[in-house]
């Protein structure tokens, strides 16, 4: 099936408006801009989505567009970040349409084969909302010194790769649904009445399937999701905290 043009959002806001701090280390205004090897950090977001032949637009999701005043290209779309990155993603859904590709500013080792494997195989899935991820056993190969966040399902743990894909209309309404669990991430009785208490007694015995979660996920919003496993490991290395800075500019330096 032949891929139809999308268009790609970059997140690169503040969560709430609060400065990271990543950028505060740096003196930086926001962590987007945070200089690697003397480049703003989406700068390397920027140039990968630049080359992968099947995104038409680019949008960057930020506060003021004067924060990349002189470092963003020309033809960057500009849209405002709203408190939290799933607004940010519900606006760019009304503005720009579906598909849309998501990622964010602290992926600078986003590469474009990866971001064509991704596109590829959730095209072949036929989901709404496509989700790339990492297996642990690929992270821990390929980026053997990385310390991820995993979550750990009965069919293996994988992390998160900041790419999201959000393939049809329906998607919007897995958008509304993480905006709802970004809103109860602080109250864990309204998270696990909206998720399902089978779901986190089976999370919490570690019996929870990968299946389970499309299943419930459908029955909450009407909307498939699929996670895409990537091949690389590197994919699943944002830039969240000094350590990782570290590792992503010896990786790229090399």
């Amino acid at each position: 099936m032949e891929l139809r043009p999308i268009n790609a959002l970059i997140l690169a806001g503040s969560r709430q408006g609060k400065q990271d701090p990543l950028a505060q280390l740096a003196n930086v205004s926001h962590k987007a801009v945070l200089p690697i090897l003397g480049r703003p950090m989406i700068d390397y977001v920027v140039q990968s989505l630049s080359r992968v032949e099947d995104i038409r637009e680019i949008a960057v999701s930020i506060e003021n567009q004067s924060i990349l005043k002189n470092i963003a290209p020309e033809y960057i779309q500009y849209l405002p970040a709203a408190l939290g990155p799933s607004a940010s993603v519900i606006n760019a859904i009304h503005k720009l349409g579906t598909p849309l590709l998501i990622t964010t500013a602290d992926n600078p080792l986003l590469k474009p084969e990866w971001v064509k494997f991704f596109l590829n195989h959730a095209n072949l899935c036929n989901c709404d909302v496509a989700v790339g991820i990492a297996l642990k056993e690929q992270i821990q190969y390929d980026a053997p010194h990385t310390h991820r966040t995993y979550i750990k399902m009965a069919d293996g743990a994988f992390s998160g790769c900041n790419l999201f894909l959000f393939r049809t209309p329906k998607a919007l309404q897995i958008a509304q649904l993480w905006q709802k669990i970004e809103q109860y991430r602080k109250k864990p009785t309204h998270m696990a009445y909206l998720l399902g208490l089978p779901i986190i007694a089976r999370y919490l015995t570690k019996s929870l399937t990968k299946k389970a979660i499309y299943k419930r996920i459908y029955r909450l919003t009407g909307a498939k999701i699929n996670f895409i496993a990537l091949p690389w490991g590197q994919a699943a290395v944002d830039v969240d905290k000094k350590e990782d800075l570290d590792l992503v500019t010896s990786i790229l330096q090399k």
